[in-house]
């Protein structure tokens, strides 16, 4: 199965699902929030995850200059964290009974929008990845609120948990950049 649409509200067709029997509740809007929509949703974090992993690896390899070594030890924190955040956001999908993308393309393909790096400056790095922690921290907190519409309170809390974590390392990389 391919995986390659950067709308996540598509994804949802794209994803394997184990049969099982589905709850649905009617929100206000009359949108349907579903099982199948959260998992969607939680793909599409679970890829951002993954972009800001490779992000923050590679500008820990690459930064240079007189904040070297607290922005280079600050970065693997950030990587190892990512990974863990990424496991942690995958195994809510399988949780669903839904599964992950098999492959790298279909997980990378699965990401909204999300900024790259076009400078080896250490400012032009840090604040690309910001700016991607920032949109990861607002996609989880979407996440986070369609989970309470579905009454799915484990991924609420660990999206709270995750917000948390994204702004954290953002007001981190801001505090650094200043003066």
């Amino acid at each position: 199965m391919v995986y390659s649409t950067s709308n996540p509200e598509d994804i949802s067709g794209m994803i394997q699902r184990q049969p099982v029997a589905v709850e649905t509740i009617e929100v206000e809007t009359q949108e349907r929030v579903t099982v199948e929509g959260l998992a969607a949703l939680l793909v599409t974090l679970s890829s951002a995850l993954t972009h800001l992993y490779i992000q923050s690896h590679l500008i820990h390899l690459n930064v240079e200059g007189p904040l070297f070594l607290p922005v280079h030890e600050f970065l693997k924190e950030q990587y190892e964290a990512h990974i863990s955040q990424f496991d942690k956001t995958s195994e809510l999908v399988r949780t669903l009974d839904v599964f992950m993308p098999m492959c790298e393309k279909g997980l990378l393909g699965a990401c909204k929008p999300f900024k790259h790096v076009k400078s080896y400056e250490c400012r032009d790095m840090l604040m690309t990845y910001l700016k991607n922690l920032e949109d990861t921290g607002m996609q989880a907190k979407d996440v986070g609120e369609y989970a309470k519409e579905l009454k799915a309170p484990d991924v609420e809390n660990y999206m709270a948990e995750l917000v948390g974590e994204m702004f954290k390392a953002a007001w981190f990389i801001k505090s650094t950049l200043r003066g």
